[in-house]
């Protein structure tokens, strides 16, 4: 576990299986490295982990779903696992950390503790929302559980699962790009009002939310003739879905990719699919309208028996009110969206409360250091291995020392 020059020498496997868990994986890996140079990482990785110089077996990000979507297509998903199983195998990895993902990540959580890795599972799985029965599986897969939401560890401990607050990753990487105001000035100009929609990154929520939010941006445009929108493309992909979306429907939308920050910033208003992304909103003070279309009938089938929480909107659950209107989990129609939108719209004082609202709720999130406490997490999970390993190795000494 440790080098002759007292470096810990280790290798984990990390598994991020969406981009937001690509995100907080190359931050996690860049702090333990900062902290220990010695620790390699191996695992399910997408491009930004891949930069932060974890080996990939694999790369599920671009194939993730979202609440009661599979991860990726069956055919690749399987793939990916049985290369992580092949990994294992080799008995190369001292640890495993499990990001977000609970329906691919608590299978493998299963398999690691089989093998005898201890877990440290990073991004709590949402269960006091819904998904309450994973909290058995939880407890006995996972050794450590890293939350990155401020009510979660007591929840957590009260089911028995050591639980540990770290902060929110996504204020790392925020506070690493500053605004460039400039920009932000030169996207608002010549439109009023400025509209931001954030479709997602994963393809099926783009093609889901997408849609609805055109069809609000048109009634808006026809409301306020002079009002701007920009949309926001996370990769090649999308920004395709979206230039397609976009044809022919008489709509005058500048797609943004590398001024995500700035767009948001920039705007007066933004519609948003339900996620990480509205933290991101929050913490630039945009008031929002948060969506999200899943099937009405895999709905009623099933997730309505399964949601224990009053808002399902991120913002809404931590505010433990309405701060934002919230359309999901599916809404048959956008024209109720854009009927909330334009009344926002013609009312600023309105949009200025809000405001107000979201950068009060946020501001005692909003602090950087998360990756850096779960580094240190996964180094003392580590250097505790480390030690009953030495134990061990003591005592086999010892009896062979009887033996003798």
């Amino acid at each position: 576990m440790a080098s002759s020059s007292g470096q810990v020498q280790a290798t984990v496997l990390i598994t991020a299986c969406e981009a937001s868990a690509d995100m907080h994986g190359a931050g996690l890996i860049r702090a333990v490295r900062r902290i220990e140079p010695g620790i390699e990482f191996v695992g399910l990785a997408g491009p930004l982990m891949r930069q932060a110089g974890c080996q990939a077996v694999d790369d599920l990000t671009d194939r993730s779903a979202m609440l009661l979507g599979a991860v990726g297509s069956a055919r690749h998903a399987a793939r990916a696992l049985w290369r992580v199983d092949r990994f294992l195998r080799t008995g190369q990895p001292q640890a495993a950390v499990l990001i977000d993902s609970p329906t691919l990540n608590l299978p493998l959580a299963r398999r690691c503790k089989g093998r005898g890795l201890p877990v440290m599972y990073y991004v709590a799985p949402q269960v006091w929302a819904w998904g309450r029965f994973r909290l058995g599986k939880i407890r006995r897969r996972v050794d450590r559980l890293v939350c990155i939401l401020p009510f979660e560890p007591e929840y957590f401990r009260r089911a028995g699962i050591d639980a540990t607050y770290v902060g929110h990753p996504l204020f790392d990487h925020l506070a690493s790009r500053p605004v460039d105001r400039e920009l932000v000035g030169r996207l608002r100009a010549g439109g009023e009002p400025v509209v931001a929609l954030l479709p997602g990154s994963r393809m099926h929520v783009i093609r889901e939310v997408l849609p609805g939010q055109l069809e609000a941006a048109r009634a808006i445009s026809r409301r306020f003739p002079k009002a701007r929108f920009l949309v926001s493309a996370a990769s090649d992909r999308a920004n395709a879905h979206i230039d397609e979306a976009l044809a022919g429907g008489g709509l005058a939308v500048r797609v943004c990719r590398d001024e995500r920050a700035e767009m948001i910033a920039a705007a007066d208003l933004a519609l948003v699919a339900s996620g990480t992304t509205t933290l991101e909103v929050a913490y630039h003070g945009t008031p929002m309208i948060v969506m999200y279309n899943v099937s009405r009938w895999l709905y009623h089938l099933l997730a309505r028996w399964l949601i224990q929480t009053r808002y399902l909107s991120l913002i809404n659950v931590l505010g433990g009110r309405e701060v934002v209107p919230e359309f999901m989990p599916y809404y048959r129609s956008a024209e109720p969206i854009a009927q909330a939108a334009l009344e926002m719209l013609v009312h600023p004082h309105r949009l200025g409360r809000m405001r107000e609202e979201l950068l009060e709720l946020i501001e005692p999130l909003a602090k950087p250091g998360a990756s850096e406490a779960a580094a240190r997490v996964l180094l003392d999970m580590l250097g505790a291995r480390g030690q009953e390993a030495g134990r061990n190795s003591a005592g086999g000494q010892a009896h062979e020392d009887e033996d003798r």
